[in-house]
């Protein structure tokens, strides 16, 4: 019962990492970060790119964790 309960969670965390996604890549959320900077750069690519590396880092330590408590 420990096992299903471990898993359950993790699905659960799995589950809350995505929605996490789906809500910092939406586009009214990306749209704020479309404006140029001072120089003309738009910070646009580097949030991508940070929060695309947030939520492999968040869905790699999960399924490691996992692993572990097994």
């Amino acid at each position: 019962m420990n096992d299903s309960r471990r898993e359950a969670r993790t699905h659960a965390r799995l589950i809350a990492l995505i929605c996490l996604a789906a809500l910092l890549f939406s586009p009214p959320l990306v749209l704020i970060f479309d404006r140029p900077a001072e120089r003309g750069l738009s910070w646009l690519a580097l949030y991508l790119f940070v929060i695309w590396l947030v939520v492999i880092a968040l869905a790699a330590w999960l399924m490691e964790h996992r692993q572990e408590d097994s």
